[in-house]
């Protein structure tokens, strides 16, 4: 998208993070901001706003580690700013797959496809994530796969997992609101 900083996209005459935050406010009793631009922006919507400790912006796993690192809880949700109609019950779903096989990381999946940015995860794994960065690896999946973690179907809710990557896809998904 030309470099603009998704989150602050305008949908319905409101930004895209303000639209998850709302989807994620109901569910959590903690919500942590990353970003590392626009930093002003995003500390006006009252939350604490994190930026990457790495200068090459490691991409989604960089984010993962720091709400691993601050996070006042023993769960850490992690949502991408650019989905936003993340399922409202996002994060009980993750939970309760997430201790039915007593697993350490939880991730949406859908029709056939993983979402692995949806996730939830136990504090717990925070060691692992930190020895996967230094050894340079930066995919996501990976290093879910190396993890005692379980995937949960929301296939009844598929469109939730909808992210704009493009002006056409936030144009589209305006239409259709």
């Amino acid at each position: 998208m030309n470099g603009v900083d998704k989150g602050l996209l305008q949908l319905q005459q409101k930004p895209l993070i303000q639209h998850v935050i709302g989807r994620l406010a109901r569910q959590v009793d903690e919500i942590l901001i990353n970003a590392n631009r626009e930093i002003a922006t995003y500390k006006a919507f009252g939350y604490p706003v994190l930026q990457d400790e790495n200068e090459e912006f490691i991409g989604p796993l960089a984010g993962f580690s720091l709400g691993l690192q601050h996070a006042n809880h023993k769960y850490v949700l992690t949502v991408p700013c650019d989905s936003p109609l993340l399922p409202l019950d996002l994060a009980q779903r993750l939970l309760n797959g997430m201790t039915e096989v007593r697993a350490d990381i939880a991730v949406a999946s859908s029709d056939e496809s993983v979402h692995p940015v949806f996730c939830l995860c136990k504090k717990s794994v925070l060691p692992s994530l930190t020895e996967y960065l230094a050894s340079g690896e930066r995919k996501v999946s990976t290093w879910l796969k190396n993890q005692n973690y379980i995937e949960v179907d929301f296939s009844d809710n598929s469109e939730a997992f909808t992210n704009l990557n493009t002006f056409e896809n936030l144009a589209a998904l305006e239409l259709k609101l």
